[in-house]
């Protein structure tokens, strides 16, 4: 199993106590909603699989793990700073009315005079808008996801069509 198979719910702080159980960093909104038995930690560019023996979620991006296997402070120790993965397929589906920019990432870009520019591998958050990062042309190629260039988006098959500004991609091409 790869990252591009799974979606990251958060990392791992530090460990909490003497027996293995771990402070958890969440940034993944609605894990309450998740039967947690088995999580991917990603260790040395691989995921290895741990079995969840309980999960205390204790307010908005904060949690308590506890692990099978992980049962002293040492092996709690090698975990810290790793990320926690989930499989796709448990990655609960949003109502429509729920779906926001944010959610375009993994969908691919198709641009109304270029046509496709490849799959949005980032999204990046700036106050004044939303920015999304494809990879065009062995190029990284940002930009703006707002009225003005989303001409529209297709969730069934995870396309987003936009009209890019003038120029904009011979900047980054040049």
């Amino acid at each position: 199993m790869t990252t591009a198979d799974c979606f990251r719910i958060g990392s791992v702080l530090k460990p909490k106590g003497l027996k293995g159980e771990l402070n958890m960093y969440v940034d993944f909104d609605g894990l309450e909603d998740i039967k947690l038995s088995t999580i991917f930690i990603e260790i040395a560019g691989k995921l290895v699989p741990y079995f969840v023996s309980s999960i205390k979620l204790l307010q908005k991006n904060a949690a308590y793990l506890v692990l099978e296997d992980v049962d002293t402070i040492e092996k709690a120790s090698l975990l810290v700073r790793k990320d926690i993965y989930l499989p796709n397929k448990q990655k609960p589906r949003k109502k429509k009315q729920d779906f926001t920019l944010k959610d375009l990432k993994g969908f691919t870009a198709i641009d109304i005079n270029e046509g496709e520019l490849g799959i949005i591998s980032d999204i990046h958050e700036y106050p004044q808008q939303l920015i999304a990062a494809v990879t065009y042309k062995n190029c990284e190629v940002l930009f703006p996801l707002n009225e003005e260039t989303v001409k529209g988006i297709d969730v069934v098959k995870e396309l987003v069509s936009v009209d890019l500004p003038d120029g904009l991609l011979e900047i980054y091409l040049d």
